[in-house]
């Protein structure tokens, strides 16, 4: 296991598989530094071996909401995630729906008691290119 702050993210050899859960949209939050999610896929990108995985798993925002609720509900937009981590240079590579829940109508905030531990989510897996 690595742990090292998100802006200076370097592991100090190649790995096989980086995985973030209920966190990738805490990344551009003031309290994270206001991390770029672009600059921080491609450090990722650069941290994996040829083939690597990246996987994301998060709290499902409303649809078109982009970054907008990441302070305010802890929630991400998929299709936004999707976006900034094929921009760092990744394949999407699969998806699992696992972790839905559609009885979820992602404007509360996740930890909110009628939703806390039964949030929606995605579970997206990119890849890096041999």
């Amino acid at each position: 296991m690595i742990i090292q702050p998100a802006a200076d993210f370097k592991p100090p050899t190649p790995i096989d598989v980086l995985f973030t859960s209920q966190n990738y949209h805490d990344y551009p939050d003031k309290f994270m530094g206001k991390i770029d999610l672009v600059a921080f896929g491609k450090q990722v990108h650069a941290a994996l071996k040829p083939g690597g995985v990246f996987i994301v798993i998060d709290h499902v925002g409303e649809t078109g909401s982009g970054l907008r609720d990441t302070e305010k509900l802890h929630r991400i937009d998929p299709k936004k995630t999707r976006e900034l981590v094929e921009a760092s240079g990744f394949l999407f590579d699969g998806e699992s729906d696992v972790l839905r829940n559609p009885a979820d109508d992602h404007t509360k905030l996740v930890f909110d008691d009628s939703v806390r531990g039964y949030t929606d989510q995605f579970m997206y897996r990119f890849r890096k290119p041999k």
